[in-house]
């Protein structure tokens, strides 16, 4: 392969990664990029890291295909700003799509299918709705892959039927060492922590109760499509830092103010697994599924609350009182995401659906993460913290007043 800048290479490589991380940079991306550098240090692999957009060779295959009517003859002309011929042999090409749109970049790799003995995508957003509106022909393109992997759950059978390839569900993951909170256990300093989609009503209760000084508020102040982090490791170890001393952190099912979208169908986003990791005490609105007892089935693995709660600060005075029960939470949070949803569990589902061998260095992970579960789950005291919470109570009108102050 002739060196690049756009290509990583390594001489054992068995796997090519396909990664879009130079593309499309956006925040919600950064935990599909830990998946990739995960990957790269598991296993040996190769990173084709493609860097000129898309967007113009997107719109010549639409007009192509609007006037021809044959969707392989607008993909045979539309212009490739990326290419790539592959000059040597992998047992295994794999790329992530955040959503059924990516595909166009799989062709940047020119005779990927004949160079790679086999060949899987993880589409990490396929909603049924979306298929129906729109997405269905793009699905078509998935079909030279051996099979496919799907982040939401009830598009399994549909993409299968579409594609007629073998598809499954893969759960969402997190690097769950650097997410964990021992040996280290820095001090909670954050009372609450609520990033990503929020209800208005929620964020608006919580920012009086911060302006008052009775909690340390934790929350985004960017919004919107521009949110690129041009270093997604950084944002990874930023938010791990910031979770590993948060206490309560709100988590939602994925999309849940976006119903449109979803067409009401719940799935698991990946701030479960971000929050139990980091040993937070997770509180929220979890799918009602049975996939996601499957994958949370300990006990107070989210604490049910709704949307919108304008009396937030009653349900953490409320939570403040039971310092034991917190604690447990805490602690079966963090195990259970070292022994069940690191992204080596992940990995080995992948390889174990192609017929490939795990590596040595996936060997030597999964005895680290068995033993940081055993040291943190055999009795670690963590020392509660008081909240200016404690001692919340109503008043004769139904307000909340507060007896104490919260040292930060």
């Amino acid at each position: 392969m002739v060196k690049r800048t756009d290509v990583i290479v390594r001489p054992d490589a068995r796997v090519l990664v396909l990664s879009k991380r130079k593309l499309h940079q956006h925040v919600a991306n950064s935990c599909l990029f830990e998946f990739e550098d995960m990957i790269a240090e598991m296993d040996a692999a190769d990173l084709f890291l493609p860097q000129y957009s898309y967007d113009f060779s997107i719109e010549v295959f639409k007009w192509v295909k609007r006037f021809t009517r044959s969707r392989w003859l607008a993909n045979a002309v539309r212009p490739d700003p990326n290419r790539l011929t592959l000059d040597r042999d992998y047992d295994l090409f794999f790329t992530i799509l955040a959503n059924p749109m990516d595909v166009f970049q799989i062709d940047s790799a020119r005779h990927w299918r004949r160079r790679c003995q086999r060949a899987a995508c993880y589409v990490v957003e396929a909603w049924q709705s979306c298929i129906e509106q729109g997405w269905k022909p793009l699905l078509e393109f998935l079909k030279e892959f051996d099979h496919i992997f799907l982040g939401v759950h009830h598009s399994v059978d549909l993409v299968a039927e579409i594609t007629g390839r073998p598809c499954s569900y893969l759960p969402p993951a997190v690097d769950a060492i650097k997410f964990c909170p021992y040996p280290v256990l820095p001090p909670r300093s954050i009372d609450i922590t609520y990033i990503g989609r929020r209800s208005a009503i929620t964020h608006q209760a919580l920012l009086q109760l911060a302006e008052q000084g009775k909690l340390h508020y934790y929350y985004d102040t960017a919004q919107g499509e521009v949110f690129n982090v041009p270093h997604p490791r950084e944002h990874r170890s930023l938010l791990a830092n910031l979770l590993k001393r948060t206490r309560y952190f709100v988590t939602n099912l994925a999309n849940v103010d976006q119903p449109e979208k979803t067409g009401s169908i719940q799935e698991i986003g990946y701030r479960f697994m971000e929050g139990a990791a980091a040993g937070t005490v997770m509180i929220g609105v979890p799918p009602a599924t049975a996939m996601f007892q499957r994958h949370f089935d300990w006990e107070d693995a989210v604490i049910p609350i709704p949307f919108h709660v304008p009396d937030i600060g009653a349900v953490l005075a409320e939570l403040d009182t039971q310092p034991e029960r917190l604690e447990t939470i805490r602690r079966n949070n963090v195990v259970n995401a070292l022994l069940r949803h690191d992204w080596l569990y992940r990995w080995q589902q992948v390889l174990s659906t192609l017929g490939l061998e795990p590596t040595a260095e996936m060997q030597a992970r999964s005895a680290q993460l068995q033993n940081l579960a055993a040291a943190y789950g055999d009795g670690v005291a963590v020392q509660p913290r008081v909240s200016a919470l404690n001692g919340m109570s109503r008043d004769g009108q139904g307000r909340l007043s507060a007896s104490a102050n919260l040292l930060i």
